[in-house]
């Protein structure tokens, strides 16, 4: 006969004279709960006879039901997004986890609910990038073209509202009121200005008020615009004066933006033949495409005042908008001479020519973002300057002469690099700061 442990074939399933299977052993009955108080023993009664009490039977112990199984696959998948927060109790994160190792599915949603709880908790900085607004900006003005396209000569100056734009969204109605410095060159010398941030923008839109008129739209300065001459200084003085000091600060934002954005759309739809349509500024006259050039250099040299003023950071015009910019001041810098000459401010001419003929020239050379090689003519606005009749040469980085036109540096301030005539350099570099107007 064989004993308990010894093998006989019964363990075999289905063979005959199977042993009963041997249940996995049951958790404790205390993992359950306190246990149920057990019922209280019978009175055993004496047998009569010699008065002592028969044996007790002993009571068989109270046998508590298995517990459940493991939880159903409809409750681990609902557990899901708890465990992947990490906020499942030990016994739940040991279910789930040994339930991922056999169902695909809730391994796949398990995995992508990890991955979302690692976005909602970055280990980056929340601020933002203080490069997004220049990365938006450059995405802006690389967009598909619009059906009716904006006029070449007109995009800087669409580029720079369009920054200005966004730097005055960001700020708050008391940096509307911070002190701004204005600067200039007139004559021989520096100029300098202190108005605010909302005074800024309202010479802005004085002057950008020219364009307007000259389009057929409304002049901003309405029944208060000065007679005569469409002076500049004058219209923004006057600009000034009318403004309301009760006023919000905030209040010539919206106006500047609708009539920015009117001028652009105005030559959108105007067509080719309006580029020449001549632009009054007091004294002189531009151009209409070179009225939007000059109007985009000011409004980005002025958006400068305002972001220094703010402590803003700011980015100077795309690459080929700068070379525009730097083009019109190189083509102005004839006239600039003449009118200085005129004043006795320059040294006199030393060989005329006839107009259309060549004559003395100062090489401009002007390096970095927006660059290029211009000659100008020395002695006559309407001479031509060439590589072959260059006497002077000066080399400039292309910020620093923009700078220099926007009357931010002296002439002597200038590091540029110089070859050729003392007098011609000097005269063409004062020539420049004087392209710069409040």
């Amino acid at each position: 006969m064989n004993g308990p442990d010894e093998w006989d074939g019964r363990e075999l399933p289905g063979s005959p004279g199977e042993r009963p299977r041997i249940p996995a052993p049951r958790a404790a009955a205390e993992d359950h709960g306190p246990l149920p108080d057990a019922p209280p023993l019978p009175l055993a009664e004496p047998d009569g006879l010699d008065g002592t009490e028969p044996p007790v039977t002993p009571i068989a112990p109270v046998i508590l039901p298995a517990p459940a199984g493991a939880p159903s696959h409809r409750i681990l998948k609902s557990l899901l997004g708890a465990w992947a927060l990490a906020a499942c109790s030990a016994e739940e994160t040991a279910a789930v986890e040994a339930h991922l190792t056999d169902c695909a599915s809730c391994a796949d949603e398990a995995l992508r609910l990890r991955e979302a709880v690692g976005l909602l908790h970055p280990a980056d900085s929340l601020d933002l990038d203080p490069l997004l607004r220049s990365r938006v900006l450059e995405g802006c003005l690389g967009r598909r073209p619009a059906r009716i396209p904006v006029p070449e000569w007109a995009t800087p100056y669409d580029a720079e509202t369009a920054k200005l734009d966004a730097l005055l969204r960001d700020m708050g109605a008391a940096e509307w009121r911070a002190p701004v410095r204005l600067r200039w060159f007139e004559g021989e010398r520096p100029v300098e200005r202190e108005t605010t941030v909302a005074g800024v923008m309202g010479h802005l839109m004085a002057v950008d008020g020219l364009v307007a008129t000259a389009l057929g739209l409304t002049d901003p300065l309405g029944t208060a615009a000065p007679p005569g001459a469409p002076d500049p200084l004058i219209r923004t003085e006057t600009f000034w004066r009318a403004a309301d000091e009760k006023q919000s600060p905030l209040a010539t934002h919206a106006p500047w933006r609708d009539q920015s954005s009117a001028l652009i759309r105005q030559v959108s739809f105007a067509g080719t033949k309006v580029a020449e349509l001549a632009v009054p500024y007091g004294g002189f006259r531009l151009p209409l495409r070179d009225s939007f050039l000059d109007r985009a250099f000011e409004c980005w040299v002025h958006a400068g005042d305002i972001a220094e003023a703010v402590d803003y950071p700011y980015e100077p015009p795309a690459a080929a908008h700068l070379h525009q910019l730097v083009d019109l001041a190189a083509r102005l810098l004839p006239s600039a001479l003449a009118d200085r000459r005129r004043a006795g401010l320059a040294a006199p001419p030393q060989r005329l020519v006839e107009a259309g003929a060549p004559g003395r020239t100062l090489h401009l050379e002007v390096e970095g973002n927006g660059g290029g090689h211009w000659y100008i003519p020395l002695d006559s606005p309407a001479a031509l300057g060439t590589p072959e009749h260059t006497v002077a040469h000066i080399a400039l980085d292309s910020a620093e002469f923009c700078q220099l036109a926007a009357g931010h540096i002296s002439p002597e301030e200038a590091a540029a690099g110089q070859r050729g005539e003392r007098d011609a350099i000097r005269d063409v570099l004062f020539a420049t700061a004087s392209l710069s107007r409040l």
